[in-house]
């Protein structure tokens, strides 16, 4: 799904928004408007400068941001507020404003302030004629109230958590319920930050933005949140694009599990771009060479890490294969993805590096400081937050290490991480609501996009989508690699998702584009 966990690598946890039918209050059913509107409601925005950016990134000068107080807990909604963060960037033109257009890039726990600014380099004028282009960071997330359970070392890879050399889940273990223990210190308040929370969230924003309906683009766990906005508010909602898909009836052991066939279907890709670089990388002059040279790689590396020289960072098979998933999830990373195995082979055998490659290493391993204000461990607790905070998990240890060993066996590219132990199973609070059903109830508005070789929301994950659903959408499959679908090279895929948000046409039932070539 789409995460980013500071352990001196950039790994997405591309999960997706919550799927949620009708808000539970009590363990009852309960109407989800009413829960949205109860209490002191923000009617306005002050627009204002935005907060101080991460190094090294950018900003788009035209956006502007403010705040929402939104109320902690809905089932109280006089009580305890938290503040959300807004961001705008006001392109829509006078006569021709259709709405608003709400993004969020997913996570669990991206920042997406900054997304109005990323997303207007990639859209044509007609769309930024017809919305203004609203960003948020999610509650308990960046700017908006953020949350940290004191992480560090170990603690920042709770989410990808890779079994030891020959496979053993003891120090997975361990560490799960260690990184319980230290969230556990918060107390209750981390309960509130979940996804049914998060879309209630959404609807405040558009009550303060004066609107009487939100446009949506959700990607990833984004694409969760989106239909679970969808579910609570179908009255409050207008064209949705959903991009990179969660399935509804996975949350979420289930959805984390799909990662193994989503590896299986995208490493190839990765795999033949260095099959035709043999000569210079050595890997294999197959797809399936690299393969097994890359299964092989990193269990030698379970074994003995390497150092990378002039660091002190070792190359794990843990991290070796928590940065392979990230970059599989673009296109324009496949290329400089092989040349960090031809780093670590060249490392755990002992021998000295391309000096390229060693930069290519460093590079991606950089350990880049959040911006100010921001814990470093925000995205980590907020990815526990939503995937411990949204169901319950099974406690038992036993199982989890069966089903590591069964996935292990037959999916080797994933060592059997996504179906092993996490602090969920230790996890001190009990969710605070059941699951929203994802409805298909309300309007036909939503546009599905799905790749069919995404590793991080897998093929699967769209069907699902769609299934849950129903009429209410349309799914976009593109015979392409990689997560993201809109801006990739696909004209087909752009072309609809434009036609969409500008005049909400929908494609044709089971429709499908073709991708670039690699």
């Amino acid at each position: 799904m789409g995460s980013t966990i500071r352990a001196r690598v950039v790994v997405a946890v591309a999960l997706t928004a919550v799927a949620a039918a009708g808000a539970v209050i009590g363990g009852q059913p309960a109407d989800a408007r009413a829960v949205a509107s109860a209490g002191h409601v923000q009617t306005s925005i002050k627009w204002d400068k935005c907060p101080e950016l991460a190094p090294g990134a950018q900003r788009d000068p035209r956006q502007a941001c403010g705040t929402v107080k939104v109320p902690l807990d809905y089932r109280r909604p006089n009580g305890e507020t938290i503040t959300v963060a807004v961001s705008r960037i006001a392109t829509a033109k006078h006569g021709r404003k259709r709405g608003v257009l709400l993004f969020n890039p997913g996570g669990p726990g991206l920042q997406g302030l900054d997304m109005p600014g990323q997303m207007a380099r990639t859209l044509p004028k007609g769309v930024l004629d017809s919305y203004d282009l609203i960003g948020f960071d999610a509650r308990g997330v960046g700017h908006s109230t953020p949350m940290s359970c004191g992480l560090s070392g170990n603690g920042l890879l709770a989410i990808f958590p890779y079994p030891g050399s020959g496979g053993s889940i003891k120090g997975n273990v361990s560490n799960a319920r260690a990184v319980a223990r230290q969230c556990a210190k918060i107390g209750d308040r981390l309960r509130f930050f979940n996804s049914a929370n998060t879309a209630r969230d959404m609807d405040r924003i558009r009550q303060a933005l004066g609107a009487p309906k939100i446009s949506y683009w959700g990607q990833s766990f984004g694409t969760y949140l989106g239909a679970v906005y969808a579910s609570l508010f179908p009255r409050n909602t207008d064209r949705m694009v959903l991009e990179g898909n969660v399935d509804p009836a996975k949350v979420w052991a289930k959805m984390l599990n799909t990662w193994n066939q989503g590896m299986k279907d995208r490493f190839p890709d990765a795999a033949r771009v260095a099959a035709a670089n043999h000569a210079e990388l050595g890997l294999g002059d197959t797809a399936g060479e690299v393969t097994d040279a890359f299964v092989a790689l990193t269990a030698r590396l379970d074994r003995k890490p390497a150092t990378v020289p002039g660091t002190p960072v070792a190359v794990s098979g843990a991290l070796l294969r928590s940065v392979t998933y990230q970059m599989l999830q673009r296109n324009e990373m496949l290329a400089p993805l092989t040349r960090l195995w031809k780093a670590a082979a060249d490392l755990s055998a002992g021998k000295t590096p391309a000096k390229a490659d060693v930069a290519v290493v460093r590079q991606v391993l950089a350990d880049t400081p959040p911006a100010k204000g921001v814990p470093a461990d925000n995205q980590v607790t907020m990815v526990l937050a939503m995937l411990c905070g949204d169901t319950t998990w099974s406690r038992k240890v036993a199982p989890y290490a069966d089903a590591t060993a069964a996935a292990r066996a037959k999916y080797p590219l994933s060592a059997g991480m996504p179906n092993n132990i996490r602090a969920c199973a230790f996890w001190s609070r009990k969710p605070i609501e059941p699951v929203v059903k994802i409805t298909s109830h309300g309007p036909r508005n939503i546009l599905i996009l799905q790749n069919r070789r995404d590793n991080a929301t897998p093929w699967a994950g769209g069907q699902g989508m769609r299934r849950a659903l129903g009429e209410r959408a349309r799914f976009l499959g593109v015979e392409h690699g990689g997560h993201f679908v809109y801006g990739t090279g696909s004209a087909c895929a752009d072309k609809a998702t434009v036609a969409f948000l500008s005049n909400g046409t929908l494609p044709a039932e089971n429709a499908s584009c073709k991708g670039p070539r690699l």
